[in-house]
């Protein structure tokens, strides 16, 4: 397999909205001695990358500029550091790095990668590392069980739809408040749906038909109020502030958060082989569209993930579903 002597890099020199993300062409080192080089086929766009893209994240403010984009990926290896044993050149690896996976290629540390899947493809396993690290973690500090019954808010999104269906292969009895157009899509997950408004206290208290016993807040309004009322305590609440403390802990530099973000990468591929979450991808873009990408994201209208292919089937653009359902009167 060739070694690539450049990469292509999508980077920003200063906070903004999508558009300020460029592409360069620069050239690649080859890895050191304990990384490997990965050809990018899938990387996610996540909201908390979105919000530090913007400058709205404070514990980003004092990184150096310029900034790669990104965190989720999943690619084929084309070539080993000399330290690198147990990962060879043609494996497809699923993996994590703080910033900097929208591109073509990309040096990461062999810690950081886990085989990928034969059953997850390339598009979920793209953008499983945030969005499942996240669910997984904010799950194992409520410490979810069999005899639980969780709430989640926003429960169609990246990270809420995976939550849900952990939960619920945990045996946990699950409730998901969203849209009523996205109510057949949780059914189809095995999971009771419920409608954002009025009365949602006594519809999730009937739908429940026993005691709440967690409550996980995605939707960022009105949760912990909510929370209250169902009788859920505070020690079994998790905000969506709390989801945000999980996410930039994923996204640390620090050893100990990368390899406890690497641990729960591994524990989701093996929840994955075992067929235990569906990662609804609701559209992909282009690498060169990752602008276009973002702008999506932004809508806050896309069940799942939003990921970029570096070598997309097709280059045009099917019509999705959810675009029809929201262009109607």
């Amino acid at each position: 397999m060739r070694v690539p002597q450049k990469t292509i890099r999508f980077e920003y020199d200063a906070p903004g909205d999508p558009s300020v993300i460029t592409r360069r062409e620069m050239p690649l080192a080859r890895p050191a001695p304990d990384e490997v080089t990965v050809e990018m086929v899938c990387a996610g766009v996540s909201h908390v990358d979105a919000i530090i893209r913007r400058g709205d994240e404070p514990e980003w403010a004092d990184e150096p500029f310029p900034r790669g984009s990104g965190s989720d990926f999943a690619g084929i290896v084309v070539a080993t550091g000399d330290s690198v044993t147990g990962i060879r050149v043609g494996a497809e690896v699923v993996g994590l790095v703080r910033a900097g996976p929208h591109a073509t290629f990309l040096n990461v540390p062999a810690a950081q990668v886990v085989p990928k899947p034969r059953n997850l493809t390339w598009e979920a396993a793209g953008g499983l590392f945030l969005a499942g690290a996240t669910a997984l973690t904010v799950l194992d500090e409520l410490r979810i069980g069999s005899d639980d019954v969780i709430v989640v808010t926003a429960a169609a999104g990246g990270v809420g739809s995976l939550e849900v269906q952990i939960a619920k292969h945990w045996g946990a009895k699950v409730i998901g408040t969203c849209g009523a157009r996205n109510f057949d899509y949780l059914r189809q997950l095995g999971i009771t749906p419920v409608q954002y408004g009025e009365g949602i206290v006594e519809l999730i208290s009937r739908a429940a038909g026993r005691p709440v016993t967690a409550f996980v807040d995605n939707f960022g309004q009105d949760g912990e109020d909510l929370a209250e009322a169902l009788g859920v305590s505070g020690s079994r609440y998790r905000s969506s502030a709390d989801r945000r403390r999980v996410e930039l802990r994923l996204l640390s530099a620090a050893p100990e958060d990368v390899a406890a973000g690497t641990t729960q990468l591994r524990r989701l591929t093996r929840l994955a082989q075992d067929r235990a979450f569906r990662l609804l991808v609701s559209g992909v873009y282009a690498t060169d569209d990752i602008v276009e990408a973002y702008e999506d994201l932004d809508r806050l209208h896309a069940r799942g993930k939003i990921v970029v292919a570096t070598h997309p089937v097709a280059a045009y653009r099917t019509l999705r579903a959810r675009d029809v359902v929201e262009a109607l009167p």
